[in-house]
């Protein structure tokens, strides 16, 4: 089924039957499980409350990396997994997946001798077999990044590590599985589980959250997945288990390019206790982050940056790039993510193992913990897991994550008006959808504000990727309200133009979304 004008009626009505696997959750865990599921030729449906990525996917630091503050705090198993899967990843999704340089000055005062710093290097290059890291004097670190002028440095460190559009990768995962025959509804609440008289779980309530229609139903399946990351603590409850998780925000502070003009990512540790923090060029403009505090509110979707976590990060950045004279002036945008993190109890957050769990209690398959590039992993042990549910399924864990371009995409490709730059960026990140971006022509081709988007781009996302409201167009399908100053608002005219007739969505409804729109960026991604 694609996600084209009625999908979500389409995908309604093929409800009631009976599952094989029902996931909850619509990220980069659920997707990596659906896509899994899908290779393994069962019968899957995955339920997303919101939007698809809308939670903790859409709000990373961006990066698929091994995780050297990881190796830091001896958490050896989860670096060297993330670091095999990052190799993985490059090579499956490249264009989607990249290569990013980074920088690591050796600054008075950090918390951790330079070089302790390189031999951890050394190990990461090991695990990854590859020797790829080398330090440097100060004027070589300046020639590399003159904008990095922190006095008394003692020279530093180059290495590599990946980064990725973090809602595209769920995005492609999620389209991939359902054209492979598996289903993926957003906007579709699980409500409560629907157990035997003997307590099992069989199967879910399910509400349908849109905005434009009431639909509720009862969803039978012999194995519900739990894949709700920092809110999977709601459904384990419903089976009568206690609270394991400790949600964790991190937050990040957008700066234009020209601001902090970086074309290498610089990681240094905080001068307040040692954490390591990034400056990461991404997408045209610069991400600086990120911060590891426990949630002082309720568990929301949309959570914001607090001023504590402002002055720590502007803290860090005026240290590193003193010339640069950064204030809180310059920053066009936020966002922040709460991460699944199970809770062990230590004081310091950034202690807590990002190992992911799996429990099985009362048929309830609960996945959790974890980050983004170790999503193949999490998937593939959900797989052994249900085995023990629904027999002796084949389970090929070699099996591509990503489908293989097709050939018409790479030959519309050729032909057409992008370079082979952007040709590469909107095939990874559209995967066999691209095809039919590369007919665009005239003003469709234009950049959107200055970004690497075009509006080929918007007007494609509206018609083909389940957009419900406006937010999932310009937060997850295409990212420029966080790119754009004022989150876009001053391009919605052209927006307007291009996207409303593609939803089909009258001059009422327009306007609805475009106020809602503009009160959720200024409350969760604005300063």
């Amino acid at each position: 089924m694609d996600w084209t004008k009625g999908w979500r009626d389409r995908a309604w009505s093929e409800l009631n039957q009976d599952w094989d696997v029902i996931i909850v959750g619509g990220g980069i865990t659920g997707a990596g499980i659906l896509r899994q599921c899908v290779h393994s030729g069962l019968k899957v449906v995955l339920f997303e409350a919101d939007d698809f990525a809308s939670g903790t996917s859409s709000r990373s630091s961006k990066l698929v990396h091994g995780g050297m503050r990881y190796l830091r705090n001896a958490q050896v198993r989860v670096t060297l997994e993330s670091v095999t899967e990052r190799e993985y990843l490059l090579k499956q999704g490249r264009g989607l997946v990249n290569r990013l340089g980074f920088l690591y000055p050796i600054l008075p005062g950090d918390h951790m001798p330079g070089w302790v710093f390189g031999a951890g290097l050394a190990v990461y290059d090991l695990m990854a077999h590859q020797w790829s890291h080398r330090s440097y004097d100060n004027d070589d670190l300046r020639e590399l990044c003159p904008s990095l002028t922190a006095p008394r440095m003692h020279g530093g460190y180059r290495f590599f590590d990946a980064q990725t559009d973090d809602a595209r990768l769920v995005l492609r995962l999620l389209r991939e599985s359902v054209s492979a025959g598996g289903l993926a509804l957003n906007y579709a609440r699980v409500e409560s589980l629907l157990k035997t008289n003997s307590g099992q779980v069989c199967g879910v309530v399910l509400l349908d959250t849109s905005g434009d229609s009431d639909r509720r139903t009862e969803i039978k399946g012999r194995v519900v997945i739990n894949a709700t990351g920092a809110w999977a603590d709601r459904l384990r409850g419903e089976v009568g288990k206690a609270p394991r998780l400790r949600p964790i925000r991190g937050s990040h502070l957008i700066f234009p390019f020209q601001r902090l003009p970086l074309t290498r990512a610089v990681t240094f540790l905080h001068p307040e206790d040692g954490r390591a923090v990034f400056a990461i060029p991404w997408e045209g403009v610069v991400i600086f982050g990120t911060t590891d505090v426990d949630l002082d509110s309720d568990l929301v979707t949309d959570p914001c940056i607090n001023d504590f976590e402002v002055e720590y990060l502007l803290a860090g950045l005026q240290k590193v790039f003193p010339a640069q004279e950064l204030t809180s002036a310059d920053v066009t945008a936020t966002f922040s993510g709460i991460r699944p993190v199970v809770n062990t109890g230590k004081p310091n957050p950034s202690k807590e193992s990002r190992e992911h769990v799996l429990w099985d209690e009362n048929g309830l398959l609960t996945v959790s913990g974890g980050k983004l590039t170790t999503f193949r992993i999490m998937a593939r042990d959900a797989l052994i897991a249900v085995r023990r549910h629904l027999g002796n399924i084949p389970f090929d864990p070699d099996v591509p994550v990503l489908d293989v371009i097709p050939r018409e995409a790479v030959a519309a490709c050729a032909v057409s008006n992008f370079s082979p730059t952007q040709c590469l960026r909107l095939l990874a990140r559209y995967g066999p959808g691209s095809a039919a971006l590369f007919s665009a022509s005239g003003k469709d081709l234009d950049p959107v504000a200055g970004t690497i988007y075009c509006w080929a781009e918007l007007r494609q996302a509206a018609r083909e990727e389940g957009v419900v409201h406006l937010d999932d167009l310009l937060l997850r399908r295409v990212r420029i309200g966080l790119l754009v100053n004022n989150g876009g608002m001053d391009q919605m005219t052209r927006i307007r133009a291009i996207v409303q007739p593609e939803l089909g969505w009258d001059d009422t409804r327009w306007q609805a979304e475009e106020k809602s729109y503009s009160e959720l960026w200024k409350r969760a991604y604005r300063l």
